[in-house]
């Protein structure tokens, strides 16, 4: 599998010439904010590519988060020279969304696998079917009673009927459907530690288990979402 980022971090400052061991995005030696370009979000936080990120580790990355913010913060910049200024705004921006995504795990698969050359979602459906709305083979007659059931509450709503017992039929699907997500978050996460702890050919295999994964869930996402929105919940 092959990158389809590259990364264009500064291996020195430019301004002292110190090494950039950790994130690129500030020289340890003389603080100058430096000009990053184009570098991935694990680089950002002077981490490893992994999808495996015990308690601990989320907490180290908040408090990276709050130090590099502080210290990127534009204020600190206001007297510098307008580029010093303008790396600042773009590396506050990038700092920003590289915790964003790093710190869900859902986004951070996300993120990887596209960093390793998968597509992800819409991008691969082809002719205008997006797996996001392809029923899973296993799923399709539990699907079809689901959706009846939907445009049957909603219509019953706009009727301004009640049907308790399909309500409680519709909360019972939540819960099934729920649950599968759940076992799909739980799956992820064992592909995850084989991507971690794996060669490049048990990468490959897990992170294309981990795109099925990923539609499913997406699909399973969307159910909740629309169980939740007839329900008022």
């Amino acid at each position: 599998m092959s990158t389809i980022l590259t990364t264009s971090a500064p291996a020195a400052c430019w301004a002292c010439n110190t090494a950039l061991a950790e994130s690129p995005l500030l020289c340890p030696g003389c603080g100058k904010v430096q000009p990053v370009s184009n570098a991935d979000y694990f680089q950002v936080f002077g981490l490893q590519r992994k999808l495996s990120f015990a308690p601990n580790a989320i907490a180290a990355l908040e408090r990276e988060f709050h130090r590099l913010s502080r210290k990127l913060h534009p204020d600190r910049f206001a007297r510098a020279s307008a580029e010093e200024q303008q790396m600042s705004l773009a590396n506050t921006a990038l700092l920003n969304d590289a915790y964003r995504i790093l710190r869900d795990p859902i986004q951070r698969t996300e993120y990887l696998l596209r960093l390793e050359g998968l597509k992800i979602g819409e991008e691969h459906a082809g002719k205008g079917k997006s797996a996001d709305r392809q029923p899973p083979a296993d799923l399709l007659e539990e699907v079809f009673e689901l959706n009846m059931q939907l445009e049957e509450m909603r219509m019953n709503q706009k009727m301004g009927e009640d049907d308790p017992s399909l309500q409680a039929d519709l909360t019972a699907a939540r819960g099934k459907f729920g649950s599968l997500l759940a076992g799909v978050d739980s799956d992820l996460a064992a592909q995850g530690a084989q991507w971690d702890a794996g060669d490049p050919e048990a990468r490959k295999k897990a992170a294309n288990a981990m795109v099925a994964l990923l539609d499913r869930r997406r699909y399973l996402r969307n159910l909740v979402r629309d169980v939740n929105e007839v329900l008022g919940t």
